[in-house]
């Protein structure tokens, strides 16, 4: 493990920081673009490869910033092409980057904190308790390292079109990082991914969503998972502070003056729990007015879950309720899961500061 670092991390900069960076220092704010465009487009780290700055910038430089990357511990790869990353952030925390290639296309899903916060039922994260957000240069690492890994295609292309914040953590939980992340994956001199390409996905933070509609401009999904707030309650304890009805209504007005934007909300199916045709119901009447499409996510199962996947026969009776009644549904495929990298699986290594591991270990042995 590298020592730590009392220098810049230039990937902490999206270019507005880069050129206050450059300013700051004495130099000309157009440095930051020519940055930018080593790091993100031509993978460059060694600031004495980037050519076009002068002898005395880069020796300046070295001085006083670098570009610090995690330590890539395990980079597996499934028999469905899906492939995740183990990086290593500091002693004992490490976090997950899934790879999801269909098609054309090519996702990376990208986590935004080591753990998270808010405990929902039926995902391994949660369990896995919470230490730390991560830095802006942690969350467009993970981008960097799989641009990297990946490469292009035979047209020269990018692998990697589109990414999803839908790793490990609540994004919204950590706005400033996650939106300046987000703004490098877009910037032209960086990633150059369209705003439609780039999703951030909430349990539904409120506050954090009314903020977003003013500062950035991408796709959203809700991590929904029930139709009403009795059921949502246990899966998503979020909803006891920022019930459903509140949460959709923030979602719909991020949407306003946006054509042809729709709201994904996502939908574990869970054995049993939120799988029955009158969930299936109650989801339509919530959704009626909602400019929205469903992801239904079979659910993928953990050590020590008490939750089971659905029946295929219980998803498509599901699915087909919903689009009988107007709602575009898809069933989200299971991708990754012989490497543990499907949905709700990621769990990385986390040293747990709520201790929630500790004491759901003090909780089973006091029931024997």
């Amino acid at each position: 493990m590298p020592e730590l670092s009392d220098k810049m991390n230039l990937l902490d900069l999206d270019r507005a920081g880069m050129e206050a960076f450059f300013t700051s220092i004495g130099e000309k704010a157009f440095r930051a673009t020519q940055v930018l465009k080593w790091i993100h487009q031509h993978r460059v780290i060694d600031l004495n490869e980037m050519t076009n700055l002068s002898k005395s910038l880069r020796e300046k430089l070295q001085q006083m910033a670098e570009v610090r990357l995690p330590e890539v511990l395990v980079d597996q790869k499934s028999d469905d092409g899906t492939r995740k990353w183990l990086l290593r952030l500091d002693s004992g925390n490490s976090i997950e980057t899934v790879f999801i290639p269909e098609g054309s296309r090519g996702t990376l899903c990208v986590s935004s904190q080591i753990g998270c916060a808010l405990e929902c039922s039926f995902c391994a994260t949660g369990r896995q308790g919470f230490n730390r957000n991560l830095s802006t240069g942690e969350i467009i690492s993970q981008v960097l390292v799989a641009n990297h890994a990946l490469g292009f295609d035979d047209e020269g292309e990018r692998v990697v079109t589109n990414v999803v914040m839908m790793g490990m953590g609540e994004p919204l939980l950590n706005f400033d990082n996650v939106i300046a992340a987000m703004n490098i994956m877009m910037d032209d001199f960086a990633y150059g991914i369209s705003k439609r390409r780039v999703t951030l996905s909430t349990a539904g933070v409120v506050p954090a969503l009314e903020r977003l509609r003013d500062t950035i401009d991408v796709s959203l999904a809700l991590s929904l998972h029930a139709p009403n707030n009795a059921l949502r309650d246990v899966l998503v304890p979020l909803n006891k502070k920022y019930p459903i009805k509140e949460t959709l209504d923030v979602c719909k007005r991020y949407f306003d003056g946006k054509k042809h934007r729709y709201l994904t909300v996502e939908y574990v199916m869970l054995k049993d729990i939120n799988d029955k045709p009158e969930h299936a119901h109650e989801l339509v009447k919530l959704l009626k007015n909602v400019p929205s499409k469903v992801n239904l996510i079979p659910f993928n199962p953990f050590d020590e879950t008490q939750y089971e996947r659905s029946s295929q026969t219980a998803i498509n009776k599901f699915r087909d309720i919903l689009i009988k009644n107007g709602l575009i549904t898809i069933t989200r495929k299971t991708r990754g899961d012989d490497i543990d990298a499907a949905c709700g699986q990621l769990a990385g290594r986390v040293q747990d500061k709520t201790r929630r591991t500790q004491k759901r270990v003090q909780l089973q042995a006091g029931a024997k």
